[in-house]
């Protein structure tokens, strides 16, 4: 038996980090999709590959149009108009179709800054390996990490590229590529998918039917490279102080002018309160907010700056 949960709960529940379709943080959307379609059941190929719906069903707002089983073992490649960079927390989300908040199907993430050379984001799962669970078992999300799927329909598992800094042969601040590859789920050694610490990943198995194994819905993303902003400028444009806050945040604006919206989200994807700034200070009212992660959103003209907010 493996240790108990350790990891964010489902959606809607207090420190869950799944993130709503329609949340203020998401800037882009998926603009390319290549599927390569794995086994309904990796154990009988006499069944055939995953066929339902087709790459172009990964594209665009989550919710929007549909989605593309991948099969066991099933891949997608996403692309995007402009790269995708690292900022302040989560930086992309991945969105599967799960009816429930128990039935996961699940997916590694990586991410190429080469199209050539792709890394993977550390995964865990707790799930006990005793016992295969089955084809519409469950799993606790609490046990999860780091794995696509790990949320319900509508609500995104998001990835945080600052993870991977360490890592040479990947440049953060310029993602083309990100893959998400099905996690056969089965506990049968020869078949088995394993995470960073080397535990199987159980997870419902067999899915022996055309919508089999992980059902890519979209990718969201939240830091892309601003137009006609460079990172570089970042700290001199907009300052936000003090940093973690208690009742009241300051917005500095000092190096964008004319006006600015901006905005303070939460971690469900609710917009708190929206003011306009004329680059000057603006003081945002915190009281009585509950203590907590939370993104202040700056928008320029087609620019967007997200600054992470601690609140105490």
């Amino acid at each position: 038996m493996l240790a108990h949960g350790q990891f964010p709960p489902p959606a809607g529940q207090i420190g869950s980090t799944a993130i709503y379709k329609d949340s203020a943080v998401f800037v882009a959307w998926a603009s390319g999709c290549n599927v390569v379609r794995g086994w309904q059941n990796i154990a009988d190929t006499s069944l055939g590959k995953a066929d339902v719906g087709d790459s172009s069903l990964a594209l665009g707002p989550a919710g929007s149009n549909g989605v593309v089983s991948l099969g066991d073992a099933g891949t997608a490649i996403i692309t995007f108009d402009r790269p995708v960079a690292n900022g302040p927390s989560w930086d992309f989300a991945v969105f599967e179709n799960s009816f429930s908040d128990t039935f996961l199907e699940l997916a590694f993430v990586e991410v190429s800054s080469d199209g050539l050379n792709y890394i993977r984001f550390p995964s865990t799962s707790l799930t006990d390996t005793n016992v295969q669970v089955g084809t519409y078992g469950e799993l606790d999300a609490t046990k999860l990490n780091n794995l696509a799927g790990k949320y319900r329909l509508f609500y995104g598992t998001p990835f945080d590229l600052q993870e991977l800094e360490s890592v040479s042969s990947l440049d953060i601040n310029h993602i083309t590529h990100i893959k998400i590859i099905d996690v056969v789920g089965s506990i049968e050694p020869a078949y088995a998918s394993y995470d960073a610490f080397h535990h199987k990943i159980n997870d419902p198995w067999p899915t022996p039917f055309g919508a089999s194994g992980f059902d890519l819905d979209a990718v969201g993303v939240i830091h892309q490279a601003p137009a006609g902003i460079s990172e570089s400028q970042d700290e001199s444009m907009a300052l936000v102080y003090p940093n973690p806050a208690g009742n009241y945040v300051t917005v500095s604006l000092k190096g964008l002018n004319p006006v600015s919206d901006i905005l303070l989200i939460n971690y469900n994807g609710q917009v708190i309160c929206r003011k306009k700034c004329a680059g000057h200070d603006e003081t945002i009212d915190l009281q009585g907010l509950p203590a907590g992660l939370y993104m202040i959103k700056i928008i320029h003209d087609e620019s967007v700056l997200c600054k992470k907010l601690i609140k105490y």
